[in-house]
């Protein structure tokens, strides 16, 4: 198993998450995006969009950090990232997808390089969208969270809305963003860096990240 996979990606993050609590031994290839690696024709020959994460499993290559992470908990069931009933993994997929799906393609790399360099906007206006963004989720997150959650997001067990919540709480300490409206957030953050699976995750202790 080889995942393609950059440092302070937050997908590929994830996916790092997920590989680590099913006890998957998997290599790592880092591929910079800051220095544009992800643009080389050998690795657009893997992925076209010029994105990580991409894993390789027996002959698969996978795109997409959802679909891996589905893949994952498919192919690879127990320990499970989904709870046993129904509303509790339909639950848990909405977190995730505010995460992944609601914050992240509108903070990631390429559009704060789109908002600098095409459309001229100022680090200070650039913080701004991002805090914007980050609060634009984590609000209806906090908010679901306080109603149901347990020890984790849903339940008492780790699933898949703490696998996306988890790097975007590290993005929004990244950014400076206030996080003193969110405690739900924050207690469950705290609680998953309890967990050798999301600390092994974190980008400062990834191979690739800088000394």
């Amino acid at each position: 198993m080889r995942l393609y996979d950059y440092w302070r990606s937050s997908a590929a993050y994830r996916v790092r998450i997920a590989l680590n609590f099913k006890g998957l031994v998997y290599e790592q290839v880092a591929v910079d995006l800051r220095a544009g690696a992800h643009r080389a024709p050998e690795f657009l020959a893997l992925n076209p969009q010029g994105l990580v994460p991409c894993l390789e499993d027996d002959g698969a290559l996978l795109t997409q950090s959802l679909p891996i992470l589905n893949y994952l908990e498919e192919r690879y069931p127990d320990p499970a990232l989904l709870p046993a009933d129904l509303p509790g993994r339909a639950r848990s997929r909405a977190i995730a997808l505010v995460s992944a799906c609601e914050i992240h393609p509108l903070n990631n790399l390429r559009v704060l390089q789109y908002l600098e360099r095409e459309l001229g906007l100022d680090e200070a206006r650039r913080l701004a969208w991002y805090r914007h963004w980050m609060a634009e989720g984590f609000g209806p997150i906090e908010t679901m969270l306080a109603r149901a959650a347990g020890a984790f997001s849903v339940g008492d067990a780790p699933s898949l809305a703490d696998v996306c919540l988890v790097p975007q709480v590290y993005n929004a300490r990244r950014y400076q963003c206030d996080l003193e409206p969110y405690p739900t957030i924050r207690r469950i953050d705290a609680r998953c860096q309890e967990i050798d699976a999301f600390a092994r995750a974190a980008p400062e202790r990834q191979p690739d990240a800088p000394a």
